[in-house]
């Protein structure tokens, strides 16, 4: 019987269900998952890259590939009755799949809370029903979460353990000047994302070219990305004159951080990990009119950048749908890098929001190790 099924659907969740793997040197498991968890010894069932979507109307379009891997766990499941699921993030998907886990016996430990800040309360009451434990990344999250009912504990988030080179060595392993300037190019994870943000983004950084010449950029492409995306992407970035990085998808961005002052990045755990780099985001997202309208019905926020949610305020610039437009995208760039210091004071806060550094990844080992048994002796 194989131990542990575990569930990730996204480049962020790959890396940080691989920190939790690594720590159970012991334990047996099998899932979905990319690169970092298949390097952890993970048998992949299906591979996250055929599952990149976001919202109904992307979804959709991805259909066959969501469908398909869920078929195949479910299926997995069934054979190997694995003692504990550890799923991390991918609301939706994990949410279905945590309902038939429940049922079939399984315990269920959540990591990284599904955003019930951002959505209005009744959503998360049925998610409740079907987990033992939810591991939470963001402070606040724990007491929300235990408001409805939900066993939960804040673990820390996994940005905070990455390990960061300095400036000087990143800059090298970039082939980039010592002191020049440098933008990150982050477009997002999934292909739409891309595929609607990387042509303004290179845009922005062209024209902030013109008025400093001695400006650096590098394009930073998730390991998530699928082949036929990663080399529009290359393309689109050659006729910019942008060299592309294809991020490890074991050490993720954080090797490659320090190199920058500022990024032009998609909505999501990259903003925060720019912040904590001391990295100035400018958070920036375009999604369908379908999906765009189902999120003004369920989301109450008032941002959508990690940073600004935990410090309550808009202290990172956010252009999100009709506002993320080459120009916009120029203006904030421009500004950030004439006030960068101001910026950097705001990086502070959202590392001190987040509280002492601990690690995340081994308080979700040790919430496993319980329904593991002996083979789930952990590693410091």
């Amino acid at each position: 019987m194989s131990d542990l099924l575990v569930v990730a659907g996204e480049a962020s969740g790959d890396r940080a269900g691989a920190a939790v793997l690594a720590r159970m040197p012991g334990v047996r498991a099998f899932g979905m998952g990319g690169g970092a968890l298949q390097g952890e010894g993970l048998e992949l069932v299906a591979d996250l890259r055929e599952t990149t979507a976001l919202g109904v109307a992307e979804v959709a379009r991805r259909a066959y590939g969501v469908a398909r891997a869920y078929t195949l766990l479910r299926a997995a499941v069934a054979r190997r009755r694995p003692r504990a699921a550890l799923l991390v993030n991918y609301t939706e998907f994990n949410a279905r799949l945590a309902e038939s886990l429940w049922a079939s016996g399984t315990r269920v430990l959540w990591y990284g809370a599904p955003q019930v800040w951002a959505w209005r309360p009744g959503r998360a009451a049925p998610l409740r029903k079907h987990l033992d434990r939810m591991a939470v990344m963001l402070p606040f999250e724990e007491g929300l979460w235990r408001s409805v009912g939900v066993d939960a504990h804040y673990v820390g988030h996994p940005a905070l353990e990455e390990r960061r080179t300095d400036r000087v060595a990143a800059r090298e392993l970039l082939g980039m000047t010592p002191r020049a300037p440098a933008i990150a190019i982050l477009p997002g994870s999934r292909p739409h994302e891309v595929r609607r943000l990387l042509t303004p983004m290179l845009g922005a950084y062209e024209t902030v070219r013109r008025e400093l010449a001695s400006i650096d950029a590098r394009v930073l492409l998730a390991p998530s990305l699928d082949d036929a995306t990663r080399r529009w992407a290359a393309d689109v970035a050659a006729f910019y004159q942008v060299d592309v990085v294809d991020v490890d998808a074991r050490a993720g961005t954080a090797y490659a951080m320090p190199a920058f002052d500022a990024a032009l990045c998609a909505s999501g755990t990259a903003s925060l990990e720019c912040a904590l780099a001391r990295v100035v985001p400018i958070v920036c997202y375009r999604v369908g009119l379908a999906t765009e309208l189902g999120a003004r019905a369920l989301v109450t926020t008032p941002f959508v950048a990690l940073p600004n949610v935990l410090l309550g305020r808009a202290a990172f610039p956010e252009l999100l749908q009709r506002h993320a437009t080459a120009s916009r995208m120029t203006d904030a760039l421009a500004n950030v890098l004439e006030e960068r210091d101001g910026y950097i004071e705001a990086c502070d806060a959202v590392e001190r929001a987040l509280g002492p550094a601990a690690s995340a990844s081994r308080a979700v080992a040790r919430m496993l190790e319980p329904w593991l048994g002996a083979r789930a002796s952990l590693s410091v």
